[in-house]
């Protein structure tokens, strides 16, 4: 299992918000390339960075911070969320050095753009699913809809994503523990990867996280912890790859 840092962006710092709510930050860097830079010197194996404004505004806001990251580190998976809403910002992003796509918002609004994207960009779709108690959230959380996280899930895989993205709104930023058994119940309830994010608190969460990965849990994102210091990120990226 991978041990994936986020790297939030918002007005192009990197920041963190408690349950999504964009006026309940903590800004913890004003360079998004240092900030990358310190994760990958500690062993980061992939890179989550949101774009959190556009994930409000619907297109790409921090494109250039992005953009940026990606140049610095050219071999490095990077996996991007936050205002992707069609094929010209997925091709746009993928052209820039990015990786990974992941469509949130739009997925729910527009299923097809999924399988439309799926089948230009093959290999390179990610959907994100947040939920609230189980039911999937729109417009960066704002919205609950009636769509439960498995249902939506299973479409998706159909259409050839590569991993659904599920985050416990209720816990994201929180340091209070990620959801295992919810997380656990998605992926072993689809045949796709699933990618954990939401309230890492620490090394023991880590290895929560770990024993159940079997269960077809391939990384889970980390955020405000490793921020804050309640988890050393090379530690707990050593703790989920494993045995070497």
């Amino acid at each position: 299992m991978l041990l994936i840092p986020a790297i939030d962006l918002k007005d192009g710092r990197c920041v963190r918000l408690r349950q999504g709510r964009m006026e309940d930050e903590t800004v913890f860097a004003d360079d998004p390339v240092e900030v990358a830079a310190r994760w990958v010197a500690d062993g980061a194996q992939r890179l989550h960075l949101v774009d959190l404004n556009g994930a409000f505004a619907g297109e790409p806001v921090n494109g250039d911070a992005i953009r940026a990251i990606a140049a610095a580190f050219p071999g490095l998976p990077i996996q991007v969320g936050g205002g992707i809403r069609d094929e010209r910002t997925i091709g746009a992003y993928l052209e820039a050095g990015v990786h990974w796509c992941i469509i949130g918002t739009q997925a729910v609004k527009e299923p097809e753009l999924v399988a439309r994207a799926c089948r230009a960009f093959p290999g390179h779709l990610i959907v994100g699913l947040d939920a609230k108690g189980g039911q999937v959230a729109i417009n960066g959380w704002a919205e609950v809809t009636a769509f439960r996280v498995e249902e939506l899930s299973a479409r998706f895989q159909d259409d050839g994503v590569d991993a659904i993205v599920y985050t416990d709104i209720g816990r994201d930023g929180m340091l209070s523990g990620p959801n295992i058994e919810a997380t656990k119940q998605l992926a072993e309830a689809i045949e796709i990867p699933v990618i954990a994010s939401g309230g890492i608190t620490n090394i023991d969460d880590v290895r929560a996280l770990a024993a159940v990965a079997d269960s077809g849990i391939i990384g889970a994102i980390t955020g405000r912890a490793i921020y804050e210091g309640t988890l050393d990120f090379a530690a707990g990226q050593r703790l989920a790859a494993g045995p070497a």
